[in-house]
């Protein structure tokens, strides 16, 4: 007769099971998405780079879209999490910052390229600009207005001095150092002065 008091392990050791094959799952989706168009990586692709079958990652994520979801989640908890900066800092803010774009930048760039076609990528991009928002409203609370329209501006400053496209136009389109770029960012967003536009 089956020990009762073995169950519990037997169920928490599949549950860690599954759950290490989703994170390999999304971690083999991650790196070829990175590199490749999302349309270009099939399930095949992701599944051989896993080492699981095509059905594994069916039955995990439901298909290409679902497991695309899970990946779009899993790098917003990531960003978070990497850009943690003290506020009001503006050096240390965009150290922060260019440390993330250098790793993932080329990434984001290529999925934002795609969000005319991939409902998925659409959606991981509109969440990641609204958390982008909301970090930068919480880094730079001392340079921000109160409220209103004045805030607003200045956030649409802030958002456009610090966008990941700047970072693409600074380091790859014109081949500057990551010094040099970053310095570029700090001075951009120093400059920017807050109070001007609130009496327009």
């Amino acid at each position: 007769m089956e020990n009762p008091g073995r169950r519990p392990y037997r169920m928490g050791a599949r549950a860690a099971a599954m759950e290490a094959t989703r994170a390999r799952i999304t971690e083999a989706a991650i790196g070829l998405w990175a590199r490749r168009w999302y349309d270009d990586v099939t399930l095949q692709h992701i599944a051989d780079e896993a080492g699981v079958s095509v059905q594994t990652i069916v039955n995990h994520f439901d298909g290409k879209d679902g497991l695309a979801e899970a990946v779009a989640d899993l790098v917003a908890a990531r960003t978070a999490d990497a850009r943690e900066a003290p506020a009001g800092d503006v050096a240390a803010i965009v150290a922060v910052l260019f440390e993330d774009y250098e790793r993932h930048g080329d990434a984001n760039v290529l999925w934002i390229a795609q969000i005319d076609r991939v409902p998925a990528l659409a959606r991981a991009a509109a969440h990641a600009r609204a958390q982008h928002r909301e970090w930068l409203g919480r880094v730079f609370a001392d340079r921000l207005p109160a409220g209103g329209p004045a805030r607003e501006h200045a956030l649409a400053l802030h958002h456009a001095a610090t966008d990941v496209y700047l970072w693409k136009l600074w380091r790859r389109d014109l081949g500057l150092p990551r010094r040099d770029a970053e310095r570029a960012m700090r001075d951009l967003v120093a400059s920017i002065d807050p109070r001007k536009g609130d009496d327009e």
